[in-house]
């Protein structure tokens, strides 16, 4: 038997927003390994054998998938959204850069999703409509200086930004001193986007001005987005603000 790795996106979390190809390929794996809380969206059948391991072994688990297809098994390696934004991609191909020369032969492709940011924006309106970028406010894998450098770049350059992992408990700070550089740099009230469990039953999207947000507003569930200066709020009466940003630029 010849054995494959599929690196497959689960999407925001709504079984709606989980691609044809993901679901078509997770009917044909014999294992699927990923973070617990992935791992456990993917429904039990007879032959298929779930491997849920904690976040922060990445590589390890990258491994792991790469052994089990070298050994003729079908392998998909689960992650939330899309799995080439802060996902299970990039941890597959350094475990398959480190790893042995054979492993290169292994039949290896990743399946796209529906990452958080896009999801969000969209439940917005379009506040990603023109330049954008993404940045991950964890430091567990790089240091808050480069974080912070980014930030302030990036708000130099007048981006739309989008932030994954903003605040946990073992991290409080980080996203208060995210607001902070924020406001130094930016100087104005540009909206700022909350965008929790998007597309499950308690989603909760917030718009606040930036000189109004505080730390707290955001968890590990949320994904924030952080308007340009050219991003605009179309207030209707009885229904939510829609958040866009125009298509050109001055």
């Amino acid at each position: 038997m010849t054995g494959w790795v599929a690196v497959a996106g689960l999407g925001p979390g709504a079984e709606a927003l989980v691609t044809p190809e993901v679901t078509a390929t997770l009917a044909e794996a014999t294992d699927v390994v990923g973070y617990i809380p992935y791992v456990a969206r993917v429904t039990p059948r007879p032959g298929l054998t779930l491997l849920p391991s904690d976040n922060r072994v990445e590589v390890d688990r990258a491994t792991h998938a790469l052994t089990m297809a070298a050994e003729g098994k079908r392998v998909v390696v689960v992650s939330s959204g899309d799995p080439g934004v802060f996902a299970m991609a990039s941890a597959l191909f350094e475990a398959l850069e480190a790893g042995p020369r054979d492993w290169r032969s292994i039949d290896i492709r990743v399946l796209p999703g529906i990452t958080a940011m896009l999801a969000a924006s969209a439940r917005a309106g379009a506040p990603l409509g023109h330049d954008f970028c993404a940045i991950n406010l964890s430091d567990n894998l790089k240091p808050w200086d480069v974080i912070e450098k980014r930030l302030r770049l990036a708000a130099e350059a007048d981006f739309a930004m989008a932030f994954y992992n903003p605040r946990s408990a073992s991290r409080p700070m980080g996203f208060e001193r995210t607001l902070e550089v924020l406001r130094e740099a930016c100087g104005d009230a540009r909206p700022v986007i909350f965008a929790r469990n998007v597309s499950l039953p308690d989603e909760t999207i917030r718009v606040v001005p930036l000189t109004e947000t505080t730390p707290e507003m955001a968890d590990m569930r949320t994904l924030v987005i952080v308007g340009s200066s050219r991003t605009r709020i179309i207030e209707r009466p009885d229904l939510a603000p829609i958040v866009y940003t125009p298509r050109f630029a001055e």
